[in-house]
């Protein structure tokens, strides 16, 4: 009988001279042909439905951020166990931007406007993917904000003054405008807040006469529902999506990276402005999703940033929906 010993090494040897081989042996190709393929992936954009509403994930690039104190309340080694366990690297991670744009009754509404050109190297992507999408900045006929971090806020109005979306009306929570146009709480801020509470300021102080700021519980547009989720901020909100059979949880900042804050729903990342807050907010609403199988859609998440809750031990487990080609 011959033998079918199989090593590990030998696979991966294997593996490498075939890939090789069969690269090599395509038609036309050559490493000049490989050198000159662009870096950049395709435009990040996905479309899918909630009963009639289509909503259309948009990508930002992502921002990198080192792992040592991402986590103020898990031993570092604990953190990159768990990045270990999702396949992630453990000295850094990639924190990933995406927004949701609706579209229902002939508008076209946002859920945040991500960094703009105000973000990290890797981000800045969004207009061009909104673009790529099929839509144009003057067709938004609302912005709605889940709360006040400057990966949300800054696509609203660039560095130099100009203003993105001049026919949309602009939503806030209540909660957060309170909070961050307080020129009490400013002032009594730590140094490093206070380029945060600027940025505010920056975004919204041209448009503060027309801003409309709502309250959790009352429907904002058909179909849209805001809940008070504070913690990560003072008025952070989340949001509730429902068209027909269709349900959705829009979770905003709930959670950061669902590796790390899914999976353990008790740590808070170093973003969460009330830790212990933001830990119960967390909980609360992983366990609502899970229990009612909503479909939910973080900030966060790896891209398309959309999928299901399972419960899992004392933590949780994201679920990603299967990507398809058609609504």
């Amino acid at each position: 009988m011959q033998d079918t010993d199989f090593t590990r090494r030998a696979a991966l040897a294997g593996a490498g001279a075939f890939v090789a081989a069969a690269t090599l042996d395509l038609p036309g190709f050559s490493p000049a042909h490989a050198q000159g393929v662009s870096v950049n992936q395709a435009p990040g954009f996905y479309r899918y439905k909630i009963g009639d509403i289509t909503l259309t994930a948009l990508n930002d690039g992502f921002g990198k951020r080192p792992l040592e104190g991402f986590v103020r309340n898990a031993e570092l080694a604990d953190v990159k166990k768990a990045m270990a366990e999702a396949f992630l690297p453990q000295d850094a991670l990639n924190i990933t931007f995406t927004t949701l744009a609706i579209q229902h009754g002939g508008k076209l509404t946002l859920i945040d406007t991500g960094n703009g050109d105000s973000g990290a190297p890797t981000s800045g992507t969004w207009m061009a993917n909104f673009k790529a999408a099929g839509f144009d900045p003057k067709d938004v006929s609302s912005v709605v904000f889940s709360h006040f971090h400057g990966d949300h806020i800054n696509g609203f109005r660039l560095k130099d003054g100009t203003a993105v979306f001049p026919n949309a009306e602009v939503m806030v929570p209540a909660a957060e405008w309170a909070f961050w146009m307080d020129d009490a709480k400013m002032n009594a801020a730590p140094e490093a807040m206070k380029g945060a509470f600027a940025g505010v300021r920056r975004v919204f102080g041209p448009v503060a006469k027309d801003v409309k700021q709502f309250e959790p519980g009352k429907e904002l547009l058909p179909g849209l529902t805001p809940i008070a989720a504070p913690g990560h901020t003072p008025g952070h909100t989340v949001f509730a999506l429902s068209s027909g059979n269709g349900k959705m949880m829009i979770m905003s900042d709930t959670t950061n990276h669902p590796a790390l804050f899914v999976r353990n729903p008790d740590w808070s990342a170093v973003f969460d402005m009330d830790g212990p807050q933001a830990v119960a907010t967390r909980r609360k609403l992983l366990d609502m999703v899970s229990a009612d199988r909503m479909q939910v859609a973080f900030y966060h998440a790896p891209f398309p940033a959309t999928g299901f809750i399972a419960k899992d031990g004392n933590g949780f487990e994201m679920v990603p929906v299967q990507w398809s080609a058609a609504l």
